[in-house]
């Protein structure tokens, strides 16, 4: 079983049942299985800032699939969801991204890991390193805890979410 991490968000409609939805549909898939995930958080919208603000949180699964089949399984459930084609960077009703797959460093047509801006986002790095502050990049050798207290405030703004909420 590999091990990989991933971010989950969306900005529309019922932001964290649709996040936890998300988290339900991959865990009962057969080959996947929800070791830990972070809290929610809302955070800044980045690229295009005319949009509402996201709900974000990051998730360790083990998986058997291998990283191109998961990352079509994280798209099969985007549109099961709801998402449907928008602008770069607009708006969503989720949003699932694979970030890491082992310390595996791969560069195909259609992926890219690890994710190739996440080191830029702190609405990804927050929930990472909530669930994961020991976890090292594959390509620098660094911790996600180190490269996340580095970065400047163009990171975007990230909130906790408390946990009783659960219609964001």
């Amino acid at each position: 079983m590999a091990t990989a991490f991933i971010s989950i968000g969306a900005n529309l409609g019922k932001r964290v049942q649709t996040c936890e939805q998300a988290l339900v549909r991959l865990d009962a898939h057969p080959a996947l299985r929800l070791v830990r995930r972070s809290s929610l958080y809302e955070t800044e919208p980045r690229g295009d800032l005319d949009q509402p603000p996201f709900v974000n949180l990051a998730a360790e699964l083990n998986t058997s699939l291998e990283p191109e089949d998961l990352l079509r399984l994280l798209e099969d459930t985007e549109v099961d969801l709801g998402r449907r084609p928008t602008r770069r960077w607009g708006p969503r009703v989720i949003d699932l991204d694979l970030l890491l797959y082992d310390q595996l460093i791969l560069q195909t047509q259609t992926l890219v890991i690890p994710h190739p801006r996440m080191h830029e986002r702190r609405f990804v790095l927050v929930p990472l390193e909530e669930i994961a502050p020991e976890l090292r990049d594959p390509r620098t050798g660094r911790t996600f805890s180190e490269i996340l207290s580095e970065m400047s405030e163009t990171g975007g703004w990230v909130r906790r979410l408390d946990a009783s909420v659960n219609s964001a």
